[in-house]
């Protein structure tokens, strides 16, 4: 799906202004960075587009849709179409690997022989088949990641959010996670990928929206991670 962010001011109470006069175009498919400081404003345009937070001026548009105008049971079936990955990986640390992949399943009610495929498939993708019954405390930071990514593009989302996915791991898993989010875009899934790891924008080169103040000050394809000293 195709996301267009128009014209878009997001303000906090009582006087933060999170972004000023965003408009991007994300087509379906695209891999975007999102880069800049801390407090640019990454965060809440991801927001926008999971629809946990609504412009104060503009749209944003996914599909077509106005994410403004959703009911609740729309915006449900909507979110079914994103996949996010955060920091801090947020598993369930009382259900296993295994558990914690049929868990978001289930609770969409996937029939139990797709649930079962499905888990299988997607534990021997990811490496992770013979940690399948092990807790999430019992992983390294990139089996629990790669366990995030798992869960989060398992029910076959169109858009696929990270916040920054490397942020705690070392050089060579970080290469290994970009590569699995890379053969994620390569089936057609759109990616949003925030991020403060040079390395990796330099080394994975992809679209790059640098962010600061709550404002856009490049858009560039096949974008380093800055062009200057001032960055």
């Amino acid at each position: 799906m195709e996301i267009k962010i128009e014209g878009v001011v997001k303000q906090f109470p009582p006087d933060i202004l999170a972004l000023r006069n965003i408009t991007i175009t994300i087509p379906q498919g695209d891999f975007v960075y999102l880069v800049g400081p801390t407090g640019s404003g990454k965060t809440t345009l991801m927001r926008l587009i999971t629809r946990e937070v609504v412009p104060t001026k503009g749209r944003v548009l996914v599909g077509g849709t106005d994410l403004r105008k959703l009911g609740m049971t729309d915006l449900a079936y909507y979110r079914r179409e994103i996949g996010v990955v955060f920091q801090d990986f947020r598993l369930l640390p009382h259900l296993t690997v295994y558990e914690n992949l049929t868990f978001v399943q289930e609770a969409i009610g996937m029939p139990r022989d797709l649930i079962e495929e499905r888990t299988n498939e997607i534990l021997d993708k990811m490496g992770l088949w013979r940690r399948r019954f092990l807790y999430p405390e019992q992983l390294s930071g990139g089996e629990q990641q790669r366990l995030a990514i798992a869960r989060a593009t398992i029910n076959c989302p169109s858009i696929l959010l990270a916040d920054e996915p490397t942020g705690n791991l070392d050089l060579q898993t970080a290469e290994e996670i970009m590569k699995i989010l890379l053969s994620i875009n390569a089936t057609g899934t759109t990616l949003v990928v925030a991020t403060h790891n040079q390395y990796i924008v330099d080394e994975f080169r992809q679209r790059v929206i640098s962010l600061r103040g709550g404002r856009i000050i490049r858009d560039e394809r096949k974008g380093r991670f800055e062009i200057d000293d001032d960055f």
